[in-house]
């Protein structure tokens, strides 16, 4: 079909009506999914991805002209944004700030996907509170020569420690080749802070799997090892939303798991048409992820330890952020070592 096929068609979003145009735009052209296709997927997971983003301020990654087609990161909520939708003020590193949409409802999610967006980009905080995360993020990414069993390894050494400090945390597929793990905590720390729990855990994990897990921020020190990108933690870094689709030829998605099942699975087997299947088999299985929120007050004293007795305290921000206080000097190493010689 093309660009523009089809005539406008309305889906009921709870109590809403939500119109969605040129539903037969075609998408993702390798499988033929389309406009209409993504709003009913959004529809079949609506609870699901209405609790991974509620509250939350919420960037639009849009793909208007399909996956093929150009996109863009929406930050700034529309102008033509509904009046029930919320927003909330954040404030980026730089120092400007910005109202983006809060969704609370499936009906926000589906305005959203009628603007071409596939995946949604939360901030680990709500809006009452956009300075204190609620969500600790750790993102277990594969380098090359690495694949997904190799995250699902470092994932498991990660629900270890995670129990022996107290922690539960909650895995998920990138829609990649990579795994992220969530760990909900109370919003009484600062991103600063949080980020310092991530690096932790980083380190930590390096010394469990010598070898094999890495948090180094130059792309040539990490070798083929699990990256733990705690960089994903500092403000205004954001990670795909769970059931967010990703702008792949194949249209996967980013699938909430049971720690049981990660051996058992592969990124493949979560896509826009597999996923509404496995969803009415069981639900949301994330759905009390923010029952019990914990605290980080363990992960802290690690960090004050790793920096006290090896030396390990912050580490490069990504370079689009202002120098940060305490932070080594940001200069990739080679590039380091050819200036001192």
């Amino acid at each position: 079909m093309g660009a523009g096929a089809g005539a406008a068609v309305e889906l009921e979003a709870g109590d809403r009506t939500v119109r969605l145009s040129s539903p037969g735009k075609v998408y993702f052209p390798e499988r033929g999914y389309t406009k209409l296709d993504v709003a009913r997927y959004f529809l079949a997971v609506a609870p699901g991805i209405t609790r991974a983003l509620h509250d939350r301020p919420t960037t639009l990654q849009r793909f208007p002209e399909g996956v093929d087609g150009e996109s863009f990161f929406q930050k700034r909520a529309p102008k033509n944004l509904p009046d029930w939708i919320p927003t909330a003020r954040i404030e980026f590193p730089s120092g400007r700030s910005a109202d983006e949409i809060c969704p609370t409802e499936p009906a926000a999610v589906l305005w959203a996907a009628n603007l071409g967006c596939l995946t949604f980009h939360p901030w680990p905080v709500r809006r009452d509170a956009t300075d204190h995360p609620d969500e600790l993020r750790i993102d277990l990414d594969p380098q090359p020569g690495t694949d997904f069993a190799d995250a699902v390894r470092a994932a498991h050494e990660l629900h270890a420690f995670l129990s022996e400090q107290g922690l539960r945390g909650w895995p998920k597929t990138s829609g990649g080749r990579g795994l992220h793990v969530f760990v909900p905590i109370e919003p009484r720390w600062t991103f600063t802070e949080v980020r310092r729990c991530a690096i932790a855990v980083g380190h930590e994990l390096e010394r469990r799997m010598p070898g094999r897990v890495t948090t180094a921020w130059w792309k040539e020190e990490r070798g083929e090892r699990i990256f733990v990108d705690y960089n994903q933690t500092a403000r205004d870094r954001t990670i795909a939303s769970a059931y967010s689709v990703r702008p792949r030829p194949h249209a996967p998605v980013s699938a909430p798991l049971r720690w049981e099942e990660l051996d058992d699975v592969a990124p493949d087997d979560f896509d826009l048409a597999t996923m509404p299947v496995r969803y009415a088999e069981v639900g949301d299985v994330h759905a009390e992820m923010a029952d019990r929120p914990h605290r980080l007050d363990g992960l802290l004293e690690l960090a004050d330890r790793y920096e006290r007795d090896h030396g390990l305290g912050d580490m490069p921000y990504p370079p689009d952020y202002p120098k940060m206080p305490g932070e080594p000097k940001r200069v990739q190493p080679s590039r380091a070592k050819r200036e001192s010689s």
